[in-house]
């Protein structure tokens, strides 16, 4: 791996990692959250393409990438466990879902990892950022309502990943880049927000689309959105494949568990925060073994 595609492949860490604390700061229903978000997303796309002069795809690249939106319904639950657990807690669960769908997708039906020692070192990574998750959501004091809320947030989780591998997976059956596949995904997810946004008005809730709230959150989108581009760049086989470049991408966990903690004021007891720190040096760990894949 050469030292631009790691650089690359790190970018998420940055803008996923500070993403969920932003849009969290920021407030709002998640039906808000997703709106902004991904209208920011939509924004920093089309000026992207604009800049670097990126055509616009046709046929079924066109549709493949925008049918990779579909993203913004798995982001709808994961803001919607933010409200039940909080991000310092929901983020590692998710990262363990998304590790399990997008890499081995990647590996089993992409290629990536193709040698017998490849797969054993990635499996065993995989297994590693599993337990440093787990470790991240572990609980000095057991209470039954708290067990009860985190278990049904693994449910919400677990049914997201659906949206959440269909945006790692599918731009992968186009012949463009990622690059290319940016513009048409961040129309995918508009759609997706504003069908949502129009369902719950259906069901008697405040239109989003007229609360200034979800416009603030174009300021969440930018930093969804940098890091969306990242990866796409980064998941490309010639740099660092899909397996690689996903499980680098998760590595912003890190960030986002701490900065949630620290700025949204979701405490731990100082064994809890030993154990989490524990879990956070193992994801790290876990993911540094696959660079050198």
């Amino acid at each position: 791996m050469n030292t631009t595609a790691l650089l690359i492949g790190l970018g998420p860490l940055l803008g996923w990692g500070l993403y969920p604390t932003i849009a969290s700061k920021i407030g709002g229903r998640p039906v808000n959250q997703i709106l902004g978000s991904t209208i920011g997303t939509l924004i920093f796309a089309l000026i992207y393409a604009w800049v670097q002069g990126i055509a616009f795809p046709s046929g079924m690249n066109l549709w493949f990438s925008i049918l990779s939106g579909i993203w913004a319904s798995a982001q709808i639950v994961t803001f919607k466990v933010f409200t039940m657990v909080g991000s310092s807690r929901a983020m590692p669960i998710t990262t363990a879902f998304q590790l399990l769908g997008a890499s081995l997708w990647g590996v089993f039906a992409l290629g990536d990892w193709p040698g017998a020692m490849d797969k054993v070192l990635g499996g065993l990574a995989l297994v590693g950022i599993i337990i440093g998750a787990w470790l991240t959501v572990w609980s000095e004091h057991k209470d039954a309502g708290n067990a009860r809320t985190l278990r049904q947030a693994v449910i919400w989780l677990a049914v997201g990943e659906i949206g959440y591998w269909a945006y790692s997976a599918a731009p992968q059956a186009t012949n463009i880049g990622g690059e290319e596949a940016f513009v048409p995904q961040a129309i995918g997810m508009v759609i997706v927000s504003i069908v949502y946004a129009l369902f719950l008005a259906s069901r008697g809730e405040k239109l989003a689309l007229v609360e200034g709230v979800s416009y603030t959150h174009i300021i969440s989108g930018f930093f969804f959105a940098f890091a969306a581009l990242t990866y796409l760049i980064s998941a490309q086989p010639n740099m660092n494949g899909l397996a690689t470049g996903f499980i680098l991408s998760q590595t912003s966990v890190v960030l986002a568990t701490l900065t949630g903690i620290w700025f949204l004021g979701q405490k731990k007891t100082t064994k809890e925060m030993w154990v989490t720190i524990g879990g956070l040096i193992l994801i790290i760990a876990a993911a540094a073994v696959t660079v050198t894949i």
